[in-house]
């Protein structure tokens, strides 16, 4: 079993006082609908499981409905069995296809006789009638694929080693030697299987990356599928496109998204809607170019320049050669890991409360990989380097002397151990989820 860090928010509103119904939100095959039947396992004596795509007659059941006691009628004709009040948890998964279900939670929830859990994939797609459920009915819980730590648990890494690491991380002070080496070997795996529960519970057991290939490519054709089962029909073709041309643009050397790239004459402005189809799903990770670097970095974000990434790292390392995968495993730092170093860190900025991602490029002072907007609203900018010259960082330098940014630290997340120089703090990559504004 894979232990998740979403498990303590599923805890954490069983055992609040004030029940609501529960949204778990995120991407296809990040372990949602485990996590749930875990979660009910621990904690219930009866639990009910009604899905709207493999059983589509059960929206039926909701269909035109407001009275409690119907619905429940028909929740325990759906089961096959009565539901015994108290004891009972019951999870609506894929409630984007029955978005009717969602909208008499208000009333299943009021009645209080039941606990009801709702997930599903594409929610950021079809989700306007889900989430209008009045406010007091219903919380949210955010699923992403295994973060760097989570990962590092299904290696048998102990919380202890952790807790050191934040602790070094708050000190800023080097990490032990050895430990340091350990962490950069399993983060170099991680670079390879990412996260999706599936992909890294099949290399716990066989410990095959031909089989991690397999599957990454299997999760990839199911992504596609979505597209061209709920995108609309004008759009899908250029989704695809999009979607399949991350790789690429990634390995280019300013790593943004060239419009052209997608078709003949093709224009930000006619596929915006494109882009943002594929943020909703969970799929992929937008970072915006901001005009500078000062707060709030929302209002200065140019919305047609940006990046796009992966939703997990492994997915984008999977599109590469397997001599790719075979150089990150050997630790050769004489190869230019660019692109796959910047979305494992778009990746667990967004995973750690990071909503909104963003870099700077200046023709006068050059290019900042990240910034970020921290719990005590300062902007931080972050350089991300994959090899040995990780202390060559010009725009970096550049931004940090302008005064009139008022920026008081620089990061540069790279191989290299925690170390201080003037404004600039060098942190080991593996770092780079601990750096949480939750």
């Amino acid at each position: 079993m894979l232990r998740r860090k979403a498990m303590n928010q599923l805890e954490a509103w069983h055992a609040s006082s004030s029940r609501t119904a529960l949204l778990v939100t995120g991407a296809r095959q990040v372990g949602k609908t485990y996590l749930v039947r875990e979660f009910a396992h621990r904690h219930y004596a009866n639990f009910v499981e009604l899905n709207f795509i493999e059983q589509p007659d059960l929206a039926q059941a909701f269909e035109g409905q407001r009275d409690v006691q119907n619905m429940i009628m028909r929740l325990e004709l759906a089961a096959g069995h009565p539901l015994v009040p108290g004891e009972t948890l019951v999870f609506l998964d894929e409630i984007q296809a029955c978005k009717e279900a969602a909208t008499a939670i208000k009333f299943l929830v009021d009645d209080g006789r039941f606990d009801f859990v709702m997930s599903g994939s594409l929610l950021g797609v079809e989700l306007e009638d889900i989430r209008s459920v009045p406010v007091g009915y219903q919380s949210e819980v955010p699923m992403f694929p295994l973060d760097f730590e989570e990962f590092c648990w299904s290696r048998d890494v102990g919380e202890d080693v952790f807790a050191m690491l934040r602790e070094c991380l708050a000190k800023r002070e080097p990490v032990d030697a050895f430990v340091h080496e350990k962490m950069m070997d399993l983060f170099r795996q991680y670079l390879v299987i990412g996260g999706m529960p599936a992909v890294v519970a099949s290399f716990q057991q066989s410990g095959s990356i031909l089989d991690v290939r397999t599957m990454q490519e299997d999760i990839k054709r199911a992504y596609r599928r979505d597209i061209s089962q709920y995108a609309a029909k004008a759009d899908r073709l250029h989704i695809k496109t999009i979607y399949d041309l991350v790789p690429s643009e990634l390995n280019n050397p300013n790593k943004r998204f060239t419009f052209a790239k997608v078709g003949k004459g093709a224009r930000f402005k006619a596929m915006a809607g494109d882009f943002d189809w594929l943020a909703a799903a969970n799929v992929a990770l937008p970072a915006y170019n901001v005009d500078e670097p000062r707060k709030p970095l929302e209002m200065s974000k140019e919305r047609n320049l940006f990046k796009l990434f992966y939703s997990d790292v492994g997915l984008l390392t999977g599109a590469y050669l397997n001599s790719t995968a075979l150089n990150i495993l050997s630790g050769d730092d004489n190869v230019n890991y660019g692109g796959i170093y910047e979305n494992v860190v778009a990746q667990e900025l967004a995973a750690h409360g990071f909503q909104s991602l963003y870099y700077y490029n200046s023709k006068r002072l050059g290019e900042l990989d990240f910034l970020i907007q921290d719990r005590n609203d300062r902007v931080i900018p972050i350089e991300v380097k994959s090899g040995k010259n990780y202390k060559v960082h010009r725009a970096l330098n550049n931004v940090l002397a302008e005064p009139n940014f008022h920026i008081e630290e620089g990061l540069v997340l790279g191989p290299g151990n925690v170390e201080i120089a003037g404004k600039v703090t060098y942190l080991p990559i593996y770092m780079v989820g601990l750096l949480e504004n939750q």
